[in-house]
């Protein structure tokens, strides 16, 4: 196991340049948010653990909704940018999904949301275990990855059913580039984890791009249009 996490150092570079798009970067505002969204059951008077807040646009989002959430995140910086769009210091934590989560009781949320989070951890099996863990019974495990479609094509693997680590340069958050690394794998090695932690199958999406992110970058949303960026999956204790 890495002594922290493969994205980390990255993340704490691109902290401010990301929170300052994260509402209208096309990519994630108006395609895979609204999609991961609405996976979601009704938040109101739920406890929610947000696995991978950022700076904090899920869990506002929630806590709008009324849910009470916790948020985590692995990037000082992030936890730090979440804090001030929260406006709030407590229920908000710096911590590694790659650790067991102590600090939480078992049993004590109505709901797991993890955005984009997974492609920067290798082995599923212990992050799974502890939101099961986590989760009340019957409740809900949110997340979404690169699809492993496009994560095939667009590294160009020379071996589909691999889990492998690699990376690219980022550059839509000028001014700030950095190199990206995450995992890619196949789809079977995306979906039976989540089976093998003891969780039920509910839905899975590939998410269509909305009006507005047509509106925002015609062109991307043609891209988009044509195949698949992410998967979003719905899951029940």
């Amino acid at each position: 196991m890495p002594d922290k996490p493969i994205a980390l150092d990255a993340y704490e570079a691109l902290a401010e340049a990301f929170a300052s798009v994260v509402d209208t970067k096309p990519h994630n505002a108006f395609y895979e948010r609204p999609a991961t969204l609405s996976l979601l059951p009704n938040v109101e008077g739920k406890r929610v653990l947000d696995a991978g807040c950022g700076p904090g646009v899920y869990s506002e989002w929630l806590i709008k909704r009324g849910a009470d959430v916790f948020s985590v995140d692995a990037s000082a910086r992030m936890i730090e940018l979440a804090k001030r769009r929260l406006n709030r210091t407590t229920g908000i934590r710096q911590a590694d999904l790659c650790q067991p989560l102590t600090f939480l009781d078992n049993s004590s949320f109505d709901v797991v949301l993890s955005p984009l989070v997974m492609n920067y951890i290798e082995d599923w099996s212990n992050t799974f275990a502890e939101f099961h863990r986590v989760l009340r019974p019957e409740g809900y495990f949110v997340f979404s990855v690169s699809h492993p479609f496009f994560d095939y094509t667009y590294f160009k693997s020379d071996n589909y059913f691999k889990t492998e680590l690699v990376g690219s340069e980022w550059r839509g958050f000028e001014p700030v580039r950095v190199y990206m690394p995450s995992f890619r794998r196949s789809l079977e090695s995306t979906i039976n984890p989540v089976m093998e932690a003891g969780f039920r199958l509910e839905r899975i999406l590939e998410p269509k791009p909305t009006q507005e992110f047509k509106e925002a970058d015609p062109k991307g949303y043609e891209e988009v249009s044509r195949q698949p960026f992410f998967l979003c999956i719905r899951a029940r204790k």
